[in-house]
């Protein structure tokens, strides 16, 4: 990846779009970046949404969070 997007997601489905298209071996990924550029940045932007995203909605979400209160119902209608 030589030009990272600041949204960590679109990343990840990039490289699983990838393995997909006919593959049968494993892919890898490698990400270049050089330090103390905006790609840098990026990757530290991406850590952050990370970790927000797994505080939030993650295995160690606390289980009083913002979202352990919303129903079924109330999360389909926000996300669609």
């Amino acid at each position: 990846i030589l030009d990272p997007w600041w949204n960590p997601a679109a990343e990840a489905q990039a490289i699983d779009r990838a393995h997909r298209i006919g593959q049968t071996r494993k892919v890898m990924a490698y990400r270049f970046i050089t330090a103390g550029t905006v790609e840098d940045r990026i990757q530290e932007l991406q850590a952050t949404k990370r970790a927000l995203a797994t505080a939030i909605m993650g295995d160690d979400a606390p289980a009083d969070g913002p979202l352990a209160s919303l129903t079924k119902d109330e999360l389909t209608y926000l996300l669609s």
